[in-house]
């Protein structure tokens, strides 16, 4: 184990667990999202998806441990990435200059997690302590996105999510050594195209319920 120790203590360790981590959000946002849309189904279908979800009992508690762990393994591993390119400004900097390629998405990639983080932080609480008896989570949910001002916030948190996810996909893929001058620049097309299709279909949920029910 000391070797698996070292390694993910290493610049390259460290970038490839974010890149693995990572990689398992993006598969978890699009199975979240294909669950979303069956809200468009109305009550009782959104709520039939709920209970079948509940109804996976210890399978469904294990899914949301090992989320949670690769939760703080990301955040964890980007903070102390983020941290050493500071300390190594002046470098990092030079680096850059010479590549070049510093797109939007890669240079606001600690301010983008971060509020994601902390919509992530009140979006579970919003939904895990939410009263459950009294409301079904279909009127929870619509309830929350008919509120203007929850409504607001969710959508630009939604182009937030848009930008980490465009420069976190591809960058996974080169992280991991898929790389290459003839594929790059149509994975970089790919992965804003998958970014702003999940976005999107986040997104839209809160202006359909406010402009359309």
């Amino acid at each position: 184990m000391n070797w698996v120790t070292t390694f993910f203590s290493t610049s390259v360790g460290k970038k490839i667990l974010m890149s693995i981590t990572g990689m398992s959000f993006i598969g978890f946002l699009v199975v979240h999202l294909i669950g979303n849309l069956t809200i468009y189904g109305g009550k009782d279908y959104f709520d039939s998806y709920v209970d079948h979800l509940h109804s996976l009992g210890p399978v469904l508690h294990v899914f949301e441990i090992g989320l949670l762990t690769f939760a703080l393994i990301h955040v964890l591993t980007g903070a102390v990435l983020t941290f050493q390119n500071f300390l190594s400004r002046p470098v990092r900097y030079q680096m850059n200059r010479n590549a070049g390629g510093r797109t939007l998405g890669s240079a606001t990639m600690p301010y983008t997690g971060a509020i994601l983080l902390i919509f992530l932080v009140f979006h579970v609480l919003h939904f895990h302590f939410a009263d459950h008896t009294v409301k079904t989570t279909f009127e929870i949910v619509t309830g929350y996105f008919v509120n203007p001002f929850y409504a607001g916030a969710y959508v630009c948190v939604m182009i937030v999510a848009a930008f980490h996810v465009s420069h976190g996909f591809w960058s996974a893929f080169q992280t991991l050594g898929i790389n290459h001058g003839k594929y790059t620049p149509m994975l970089k097309i790919l992965s804003l195209l998958f970014a702003c299709i999940v976005a999107a279909g986040f997104g839209f949920l809160p202006i359909y319920f406010n402009m359309f029910i």
